[in-house]
């Protein structure tokens, strides 16, 4: 193994991997061999690189760190090699940077680092976060109940920071929900409107009522569920047929106020009467950990300590794989770098700040 010996060179070696999703591109295996000092498990599913490393220390609780070695394709745009890390100003710049390598050598290094904890010490590892995840995180979780190994605190290195290092964790995430409503009318020649049903008049006066409507009037950490229509399409760019078919597309970011039902019986109250189909998908749910967990006082007391300011705890952006700890009713906070260039070409992030995080999740194993 190369020899790593602070958490930029680990940073470094990570980032020159070129694991685009599902692709590990050789990291799991390297990561088990730093980490040597832990009990690896591997649970590979259909193509998809899953890691479970564990220390037991003490009879005390169990802690999780988890995270993804998978990034997205590098796309075009880039001013070097995605893959081959370049240092300038005190940033390093690769595929990855932000999202989320700088959160996987953090907690890595720290880990490593540790002479002795109150209980159990875990990461967990998957090569498939940035995919459809059905076969990552979710599926190692599947195992840990089966061997009642269910942690009972987790952290996710996922970049949450906004302005500055430290000033942001997020304690829950937004449910996410994809549909598809299918209006039927009558095609016709737009001469002859009365021998038509034309759906773009049908949709028209429905629009109003749905787009960009909140489903739920939010509260103090999620933002109220919004309606919001992706796309509408119809007809076939002629100006002489009107359409007897329109697709309309919406997705909904709900908070745990508003379920998948509710979602349904908005649409149908609002198409009612209408010649309609919808599909409808659920991709995520939504989750809340308590603001007094011990995860999240420990997690905020930290980067009090490392950062001198005091953070604040959010619910905003995407979706990530906290939301399957979530359902296992794992109290779990998510907290990495800043998040300005996530997924965008010339992806970076500081070495303060690698080195602030690896001093954060340090201090965490320590007050924990």
């Amino acid at each position: 193994m190369t020899e790593v010996t602070d958490v930029v060179d680990l940073f470094i070696k990570l980032l020159s991997a070129k694991s685009i999703t599902p692709d590990d591109a050789g990291l799991m295996e390297f990561i088990e061999s730093y980490l040597d000092n832990f009990e690896a498990t591997r649970i590979d599913k259909n193509g998809v690189k899953n890691l479970f490393l564990t220390k037991k220390f003490d009879d005390g609780e169990h802690l999780c760190f988890a995270g993804h070695v998978d990034v997205v394709p590098e796309g075009d745009g880039w001013s070097s090699s995605a893959f081959v890390p370049k240092i300038h100003n005190g940033k390093i710049y690769a595929r990855g940077a932000q999202d989320m390598k700088s959160g996987l050598a953090a907690f890595l290094y720290a880990s490593k680092n540790i002479d002795k904890f109150n209980g159990r010490v875990s990461i967990l590892l998957t090569s498939d976060e940035e995919g459809d995840a059905h076969f990552g995180t979710k599926i190692v979780l599947e195992y840990l109940k089966e061997i009642n190994l269910l942690p009972d605190y987790a952290i996710v290195a996922e970049p949450t920071c906004e302005n500055i290092f430290g000033d942001a964790i997020k304690i829950g995430r937004r449910g996410s929900n994809n549909g598809i409503v299918k209006l039927f009318g009558k095609q016709g020649h737009a001469a002859y409107p009365a021998k038509s049903k034309n759906v773009i008049n049908l949709v028209s006066t429905i629009l109003p009522k749905i787009a960009g409507k909140n489903l739920d009037n939010g509260d103090e950490f999620f933002e109220p569920s919004q309606f919001v229509i992706t796309d509408i399409r119809a007809g076939m760019e002629v100006t002489n047929v009107t359409p007897g078919l329109l697709k309309l597309m919406f997705n909904v970011r709900n908070s745990t106020a508003t379920t998948p039902d509710d979602i349904k019986s908005f649409v149908d109250k609002n198409f009612e009467g209408l010649d309609y189909e919808l599909e409808f998908k659920p991709s995520a749910k939504p989750f809340m950990t308590n603001p007094e967990s011990k995860v999240v006082e420990v997690m905020r007391k930290s980067i009090k300590k490392v950062c001198k300011i005091d953070t604040k705890l959010s619910t905003a952006g995407g979706t990530s794989d906290a939301r399957f700890f979530g359902e296992y009713g794992v109290d779990t906070v998510e907290f990495g770098v800043i998040n300005d260039t996530i997924h965008a070409p010339n992806e970076r992030t500081s070495i303060s700040e690698v080195e602030a995080l690896k001093n954060v999740f340090k201090r965490v194993l320590e007050e924990f």
